[in-house]
């Protein structure tokens, strides 16, 4: 019983930092910038992503739930137009909103 029990712990930890979102053929021309390297880009607005930050009441890796909050938010940057991304705020019980911005082109 006490391995059975171990396992189940042991596949939850291995889901929760588990990453289930995928990068859209769009999403992979998005770049990750600073406010800095975007001065002298179009501000297209804004995206608020979100993923759940916890799985069976455990919290989920902060490093996996930051991939998938980039992921989401370089996919939906491709869907407006835009071709980098610039975190606003850092996650917050899975949730983070991005500038997006158009830099090529303009």
């Amino acid at each position: 019983m006490r391995i059975r029990l171990l396992i189940v712990i042991a596949t939850v930890l291995v889901i929760a930092g588990c990453s289930w979102v995928k990068l859209t053929p769009g999403g992979e021309k998005v770049r990750i910038l600073t406010r800095p390297e975007v001065a002298n880009c179009k501000k297209l607005g804004k995206t608020n992503v979100s993923v759940t930050d916890k799985v069976i009441g455990l919290q989920r890796n902060q490093k996996a739930i930051q991939e998938n909050l980039n992921v989401l938010a370089r996919n939906a940057a491709a869907g407006m137009g835009g071709d980098s991304i610039v975190p606003e705020n850092p996650p917050k019980a899975g949730v983070q909103t991005f500038a997006v911005y158009r830099c090529t082109g303009i």
